[in-house]
């Protein structure tokens, strides 16, 4: 997890909401990815999408079957149904999102027994370390908007 929050600050440094992810096959870390949609101008760019993609090039297979993914807030959604999609084995995330988190806060689609795959959860690992990088954020941005 702690690999996941330095891509994480590599998002808060380049003004995105800082959320950063890796993926483990083997006990070794194939794939890393932070937010990028303000720089790509593409909403689907989360960390975990990115992640996703560069895990699938490196081991040329869209299955990541045996992998793990370390990603520092809860997926939404859209990541939760690539990482569905992608059969990735395990989830562990630092920080649940209240707002719109599909792995256990708002949805719990990712251990959905209803569809064809189900994610083993994990959470609360880094979580303080999570927040206050959110938080750091969150503040600067609403300073900067108030200025």
């Amino acid at each position: 997890m702690f690999a996941a929050l330095q891509e994480a600050e590599k998002a808060y440094e380049n003004g995105e909401v800082p959320v950063g992810s890796v993926i483990v096959h083997n006990n070794r870390i194939v794939a890393r990815g932070y937010n990028q949609i303000e720089l790509l101008k593409d909403p689907t760019a989360h960390s975990e999408m990115i992640a996703i993609t560069s895990a699938a090039n490196h081991l040329n297979n869209w299955r990541l079957e045996g992998c793990s993914i370390y990603v520092t807030l809860e997926p939404c959604i859209m990541c939760t149904g690539a990482l569905i999609a992608s059969r990735i084995s395990e989830l562990y995330f630092a920080l649940h999102d209240s707002k719109s988190g599909a792995c256990g806060s708002v949805y719990n689609i990712a251990e959905e027994n209803k569809l064809n795959h189900t994610i083993k959860v994990f959470a609360g690992i880094y979580a303080e370390e999570s927040r206050s990088l959110l938080e750091s954020f969150f503040k600067t941005v609403r300073k900067k908007n108030a200025d």
